[in-house]
């Protein structure tokens, strides 16, 4: 199993990223939103600990999982699994407790924003890595894909979880959510005759979506 813990630094986050991330689309937040979201990620950088985790397998996952069509069309071909966790780690999960406690609403907004960037952002770095990995082979790899998404019952991540022999502190309640919250998981495909899309909304038909209701937001405003 490969592991990696990253630093704020090792993430690349840009503020249009957070700003994209809160909802602005392209305009500039006001002054206040601005000095507080530096002032946050200030206080974040001092701390964060962002971990990844993944294995490969080539245990038929497809077989043993109730992946759904679309995901199950999506690795079709694959010669191999990756499952993979991802987090934003303990650390940030109680800086967000902190600001709740606190009542401010402005700095729990921006944090909360900011958290999703972190494990994103976690995930594409350990994307990278996976893609390192296999590279001798010739090898590409899919989209990503979680349970609770494209018709994979988020009850499965009981199952995804028991197969890792460590899950990066990232642990989950009786329903399947995964604490800290701010934390991604789920399978990907490996092989030569695989592909990444870039953009996968259109294989999707979960309509609450944020990644989609971007896109929607995104084709309205051009």
């Amino acid at each position: 199993m490969t592991t990696k813990e990253l630093t704020y630094d090792m993430l690349g986050i840009t503020a249009a990223d957070l700003y994209e991330q809160m909802g602005y689309h392209g305009a500039m937040p006001d002054a206040a939103v601005v000095s507080e979201t530096h002032r946050i990620v200030d206080e974040v950088r001092a701390f964060l600990r962002a971990r990844y985790c993944f294995f490969v397998t080539r245990d038929p996952l497809p077989a043993i999982f109730s992946l759904g069509k679309i995901i199950g069309h999506q690795l079709r071909g694959s010669e191999a699994y990756t499952l993979f966790i991802c987090t934003a780690g303990m650390e940030f999960e109680s800086y967000q407790q902190q600001l709740k406690s606190q009542g401010d609403l402005l700095r729990v907004f921006i944090a909360d924003a900011l958290g999703s960037v972190i494990a994103e952002r976690c995930a594409d770095q350990m994307e990278t890595a996976l893609q390192q990995s296999i590279d001798k082979l010739d090898w590409h790899h899919t989209n990503r894909f979680s349970p609770g998404y494209c018709g994979w019952h988020v009850g499965e991540q009981q199952q995804l979880f028991a197969r890792f022999p460590s899950t990066c502190g990232v642990t989950l309640t009786d329903s399947s959510l995964m604490v800290p919250i701010k934390s991604v998981s789920g399978i990907i495909g490996i092989g030569a005759q695989v592909r990444h899309l870039d953009y996968s909304c259109g294989l999707c038909d979960f309509k609450q979506c944020f990644k989609r209701k971007t896109r929607e937001q995104h084709l309205s405003n051009g």
